[in-house]
Formats: C-alpha cells, sequence, structure tokens
C-alpha cells in the first residue's frame, strides 16, 4: 500500500492541526485534524479492498522464430458483486508495459485487450502479471496488486534452411570408417508377435521351437548421428552492439538450423551448450513443466562467465563418444580453444568448426579441422551445401 502526494501532505496536515489543536486548546482546529486524518483511514480502508478479478491469457502463437509476429491476448472478468470503481491496470509484456481498460468494469462483464509481443530479439518474453492499482475517490492511497501468472513466449532463433544435413559413418569390422548415407539395418532381438507386424519379419525357426510368433526387431547402427556443441561462454563472444553479442545470436541460428535440418531428415541429433544450462522451465507455481526441447533451450539460451566451459565439455565428448559428426559453434573468441576440439577427430570421424562474427578469416588448417567463417546464420547457411562434403 502506498500513500499518494495528496495523502502524505493531508496526513501531515492532519497531525499538524492535531499538535497545534490540543497545544493551544482550539477546538476547531482539533475537529479539522481529526477529519483529515479520518479521510487518510478511510481511504485506506477503500484501497485495502480487493476486487475480485479472474485473469485469462493466450499467446497466439506461443513459440514463434525471431522476427515472426506474435500476439496476446487478456481477457479481465469482474467475478465480484460489487462494481469495481477506481480501477488502474497495465500488464507487463517484456521491458514494457500495456495499460488495460478496466476502469469501472460491472460485475460479471469482462473485458478483452489484444496486443503486439516484441520479437525482435530472440530470448524468452515474459508476459504479465496483471498490476491492478486500486485508489480511493480522493486519490489519497493506492494499492497494486499482481493478478494472474505470467506467461512466456518462446522467441526462437532464426532458422535458415539447409540443402542438406552431414553423411554419417559406419565402422567395419576390419575397422574402416564408410560413409553411409542413410544408415543400415542390423538384428537387434526377438520379440512376439503383434497384430500388424509384417510377416517378412517372422522369425520361423525360433517361432517353431517356442511354439508362437516370434518377430526380428532391427535397430539401424550406422545412422548419422550429430552432435552440435554451442559455445555460450561470455569469453568467446566479446564485441557488442547494443549489448547484444550478435556472434552468439548467429551462432544460435545456425544451431537451430541444423538441428532442424536434422529433424526433418529423421536423424538423430543432439544439442549441447558448453557452460550450464537449465534442463527444466518452472511453471509459476514452483513446479517443473518438464524438460526444453532444442529450440525452447536455444531461445533460453545465454553467455556465461565459464572460460573453462569448453575444454570440460570436451571432455565428457571424448569420454561418452555421443556421436560422429560434431558440430562446434563459437565466436571470434572461441578460436584458441579449437586445439580442443581438434583433439576430439579420433572420437568423431567428422568434425566441423563454424566461426562467427570474426574480423579476420581463421588460418587454414587450423588444428586441422574444417573450419567455416561467417558473419551470420544466413551466410553459414549459404556455405553449409559446401562444407557437408567432408
Amino acid at each position: 500500500m502506498g500513500i499518494t502526494a495528496r495523502g502524505v501532505g493531508l496526513l501531515v496536515a492532519a497531525v499538524v492541526l492535531l499538535g497545534v489543536g490540543f497545544r493551544f486548546a482550539y477546538p476547531e482546529l482539533t475537529l479539522l485534524g481529526a477529519a483529515a486524518g479520518a479521510a487518510v483511514g478511510y481511504a485506506a480502508l477503500v484501497a485495502a479492498w480487493r476486487p475480485r478479478l479472474t485473469v485469462t491469457r493466450r499467446a497466439d502463437p506461443d513459440r514463434v522464430a525471431r522476427g515472426e509476429p506474435a500476439s496476446m491476448t487478456l481477457t479481465v472478468r469482474n467475478t465480484g458483486r460489487l462494481r469495481s470503481a477506481n480501477l488502474l491496470a497495465e500488464d507487463r509484456c517484456g521491458e514494457r508495459t500495456v495499460p488495460v481498460p478496466v476502469l469501472r468494469l460491472r460485475p460479471g462483464r469482462d473485458t478483452e485487450v489484444r496486443y503486439d509481443v516484441p520479437t525482435d530479439r530472440r530470448g524468452v518474453v515474459p508476459v504479465g502479471p496483471l498490476r491492478v492499482t486500486r485508489r480511493d475517490p480522493l486519490g489519497l492511497v493506492a494499492l497494486a496488486r499482481p493478478y494472474g501468472a505470467a506467461v512466456p513466449v518462446w522467441v526462437h532463433p532464426r532458422i535458415h534452411p539447409l540443402t542438406a544435413v552431414p553423411r554419417g559413418a559406419g565402422r567395419s569390422l576390419d575397422g574402416r570408417v564408410d560413409g553411409v548415407p542413410h544408415g543400415s539395418i542390423t538384428f537387434d532381438s526377438l520379440r512376439e508377435y503383434v497384430v500388424g507386424d509384417e510377416l517378412r519379419r517372422v522369425h520361423w525357426r525360433t517361432s517353431a521351437r517356442v511354439g508362437e510368433l516370434m518377430v526380428r526387431e532391427n535397430v539401424d547402427t550406422s545412422l548419422p548421428r550429430l552432435v552440435v556443441l554451442l559455445d555460450n561462454r561470455a569469453a568467446a563472444h566479446p564485441q557488442r552492439v547494443g549489448g547484444v553479442a550478435e556472434s552468439f545470436e548467429s551462432a544460435c541460428e545456425a544451431a537451430a538450423s541444423i538441428v532442424t535440418a536434422a529433424h526433418r531428415a529423421d536423424l538423430p541429433v543432439l544439442l549441447l551448450l558448453a557452460a550450464a544450462e537449465p534442463a527444466e522451465v518452472t511453471t509459476p507455481d514452483g513446479e517443473a513443466d518438464g524438460p526444453l526441447g532444442p529450440l525452447d533451450r536455444l531461445a533460453a539460451a545465454d553467455l556465461s562467465a565459464d572460460g573453462d566451459a569448453v575444454r570440460a565439455a570436451t571432455t565428457r565428448l571424448r569420454q561418452d563418444r555421443l556421436g560422429d559428426t560434431l558440430i562446434f559453434l563459437t565466436g571470434p573468441g572461441g578460436r584458441d580453444e579449437l586445439g580442443h576440439v581438434g583433439a576430439l577427430r579420433g572420437a568423431y570421424p567428422s568434425v566441423v568448426v563454424g566461426v562467427f562474427g570474426a574480423a579476420e578469416p581463421t588460418p587454414p588448417g587450423a588444428a586441422g579441422l574444417v573450419v567455416v567463417d561467417a558473419a551470420d546464420g544466413a551466410q553459414f547457411a549459404a556455405e553449409w551445401d559446401g562444407v557437408r562434403r567432408w
């Protein structure tokens, strides 16, 4: 609860009048002071009354690529029995506020406001909560309360179309590494027949032995597996334009483009951030809302001050061997870590590095890697067709 300047002045006047009236025995002044104090107290009681409002939100859509339109529809309904008079409301959308017309909203009525959500920058835009301010008729006291929960709008990086995804690598029994464009099928196990299974997959010898139909289960052992490592260290993206690291934004766009192209080709892809990141999104009631998808993780990605994150990430990649194609995306300050990335060529047959925002091109053959220098995500996508022929 906050007392306005008018309320402070009246409260001070009440104290002065009461003091002077009692000190010099002026009943008129004492009466005026008591009336002024009673007016402030009445204003506090009026402002403390909590209107019964129901707030609902609908984002259209709640996930959008950077630069694409998105809007929020806010509906405020008065569920009380009394008229909600002298109400001022505003909704918070990112860094700005949006006025909401709820002044003298009658009982049982609602009001709806639709406004655009800024999507000019990648990130998670918090919308809400609605802030309702109630004032007394004299404007002496104002009390602001939040209504409704905040709703996130996910602004994903721009996705640039890629002509193809990398070829896989299948290891032969004699140690050779073969290029596998679409993977291969290998027997894995047997299971019981279910309606709808193809009869050509029935293993008749085992079925005759156990007395029921058994079906072969196959797996694609050499399906191309992509690992995208995004360097989100602040040291890797030192240049700022308006407080924004454009090289990091370009790296996020390249990561989103690769992940989307892999999903469209039904290829397994794993997105890793060098520094730690939240693995779940938390709802307003404090409960986890499940793991984030790769595009949501890129929308929420931020720079970290952990300067040793890439070295720790490469150590984990060497131990786990999560795929056969590694794509490392970094900024001009990340070229010092190419030696650690190059050491992964023994565990990952294909290693490609994308460097964004560098003033000078990376020296040819740096750490024996295929390096692509690009000004932004669009240029990286344009040069991808030549890079994919490793």
